[in-house]
């Protein structure tokens, strides 16, 4: 069993609701860890990256697994949804499936406090404790079939100051962050009655927490960047209402031995995608300044947005290449862009209130 070392906190804090703050000081142990986290409202596992067929197809994928908690009015009871989450970019054609489930907890959906198995309706998110090796399995729109086999080549690191990742001003607005932040892939890719052979990297996070957004924030742009030379970042901004940059915003750097640096950056949007969907517009196409470096995440298909089709909250979440000052390709990345298509706050709220009336 690996247990991740904090000294731990004497007083745990909850929400007016009853749901657990993330406090300082939390000791993980795992695999329990790596499983579901029931005092906390909302929990996420969430898995983006990058393919390569033995036939030169190259694909970006996305499965995610939310679990959201919510009391009834009247009893108090806790009640679990569970959402999902998955896409698949083949990036030759520029095709991109995308498919949301949504089922309450028991035999469609589940997600183990003991370990890490996840299920949603036939998609799948389970750890072989014997081998370390974690599989994923979904279908995406009936075309397209993703299983995968994953392997960390770099240990778990944690988020945030001892281990709370903090994502406002509000002591609730803040997580525990878990990643893996490189995986290597080995599986299959089947879209129609083709089945391509895949091999890749993968990133994998691990969040809950019992708030989305601090008061005055608007969304988030997100990134996972995996370079060439054995380095990864993580970076989110929090934007706020009137397009300014929160203070909690923060970018990592990820050592090739797994060290992380907090360190100061600059975001910078180069040009705007409109969806014809949506009629939302992403500015998918980012330069970041960090450390005296310069990279431009640059999408490999405009058209990656997703979701809408159970919460109404499209996004946009998609594969990106890295390129540094140069115009040279460095790495891959994924970027996530959320809260340009309506009131996010409304929107994440809103599933949760409409299910519980069913």
């Amino acid at each position: 069993m690996l247990v991740c070392c904090f000294a731990v906190s004497a007083h745990a804090q909850t929400t007016p609701d009853g749901f657990a703050i993330p406090q300082k000081g939390r000791v993980f142990e795992f695999p329990k860890d790596h499983g579901s986290h029931e005092a906390f409202r909302t929990e996420w596992w969430y898995l983006t990256g990058h393919l390569d067929g033995v036939d030169g197809r190259r694909f970006g994928f996305q499965v995610t697994f939310f679990r959201q908690a919510g009391r009834g009015a009247a009893s108090g009871k806790v009640s679990h949804l569970h959402l999902a989450h998955a896409a698949l970019l083949d990036a030759a054609s520029g095709r991109f499936w995308h498919e949301e489930k949504l089922n309450r907890e028991g035999w469609d959906a589940f997600s183990s406090d003991k370990t890490l198995d996840v299920r949603n309706a036939n998609w799948s998110l389970k750890l072989d404790e014997a081998t370390n090796r974690i599989s994923v399995a979904a279908t995406v729109k009936a075309e397209a079939v993703l299983k995968l086999e994953l392997e960390a080549v770099k240990p778990l690191v944690v988020f945030g100051e001892d281990g709370v990742s903090r994502k406002g001003a509000n002591e609730s607005a803040a997580s525990h962050y878990l990643t893996f932040p490189r995986l290597k892939a080995t599986g299959s890719v089947k879209v129609g009655m083709q089945e391509h052979r895949v091999s890749g990297e993968a990133w994998m996070d691990h969040e809950f927490s019992s708030s989305q957004l601090d008061e005055g924030q608007a969304g988030w742009d997100w990134a996972a960047i995996q370079l060439k030379d054995g380095r990864e970042i993580m970076v989110y901004r929090m934007r706020r209402t009137d397009g300014s940059t929160d203070a909690a915003s923060t970018l990592t750097w990820i050592a090739k031995d797994g060290d992380l640096k907090k360190a100061v950056f600059e975001w910078k949007a180069l040009s705007t995608w409109k969806s014809p969907h949506s009629g939302a517009a992403y500015p998918n196409r980012v330069r970041i300044e960090s450390e005296g470096s310069v990279f431009e995440l640059r999408p490999v298909a405009q058209d990656q947005e997703q979701g809408g089709s159970i919460t109404g909250l499209p996004y946009w979440e998609g594969a990106c290449d890295v390129l540094d000052a140069r115009g040279e390709v460095i790495g891959r990345a994924f970027l996530e862009l959320a809260g340009y298509a309506g009131d996010l706050k409304r929107h994440l709220g809103g599933t949760q209130q409409q299910k519980r009336r069913e």
